[in-house]
C-alpha cells in the first residue's frame, strides 16, 4: 500500500504543483503586455491549487505508513508546504485577481492625459513575479527534502 500512497503523492505533485509553478511565473510576464492569455493562466492556478490539496493528503498517508510522522524533515516540509499555500492563497491568487481586474491599463508608456497608468500594472506585476519566485523556492526547497531525507534509510 505505501508504494501506492507514494507513486500517488508524487504524481500529483508533478501533474498539480508543476502547472501551478508554471502558469504562476508566467502570469507576471503576461499581465504587463495586458495579454487575454492572463485569465487562462489565472484560472489554470485557481484550478489546480484546489486540486492540490491531495499531495499533502497523500503525502500524510505515505508518511503514516512509513512511520514517519514525527521526523523534522517531514515536520519541516509539511510547514513549508503550508506557507507555499497561504502565499499562493493569499497573496498570489488575490493580486492575479486584482492585475486583471485592472484590465488594460498597461497598455502604453501613458494615458491619454500624459499620465504614467501603466506603472502601476507594471510594479504590481514585479511584485507578483517576487512573491511567486518566493514561492517556487518554497516547493525547491521541499522536493529536496521530500529526496535527501535527512535520517534516511536508502543510503542516499
Amino acid at each position: 500500500m505505501t508504494k501506492v500512497l507514494l507513486s500517488i503523492h508524487v504524481l500529483a505533485a508533478i501533474l498539480v504543483v508543476g502547472p501551478i509553478t508554471v502558469a504562476a511565473s508566467l502570469f507576471p510576464r503576461y499581465a504587463r503586455q495586458a495579454s487575454p492569455v492572463t485569465a487562462l493562466l489565472h484560472r489554470i492556478c485557481r484550478g489546480y491549487a484546489v486540486a492540490g490539496v491531495a499531495v499533502p493528503v497523500f503525502g500524510l498517508a505515505t508518511a503514516a505508513e512509513l512511520g514517519v510522522l514525527t521526523d523534522a524533515w517531514l515536520l519541516t516540509s509539511l510547514a513549508l508546504t503550508a506557507v507555499a499555500a497561504g502565499v499562493l492563497a493569499l497573496a498570489i491568487l488575490p493580486r492575479q485577481r486584482l492585475l486583471l481586474d485592472a484590465g488594460g491599463d498597461d497598455r502604453g508608456a501613458g494615458g491619454e492625459d500624459g499620465s504614467d497608468r501603466g506603472g502601476a500594472s507594471r510594479a504590481a506585476a514585479a511584485r507578483l513575479a517576487m512573491l511567486t519566485g518566493a514561492f517556487n523556492i518554497l516547493w525547491a526547497v521541499v522536493v529536496v527534502l521530500m529526496i535527501v531525507r535527512p535520517g534516511s534509510t536508502t543510503g542516499a
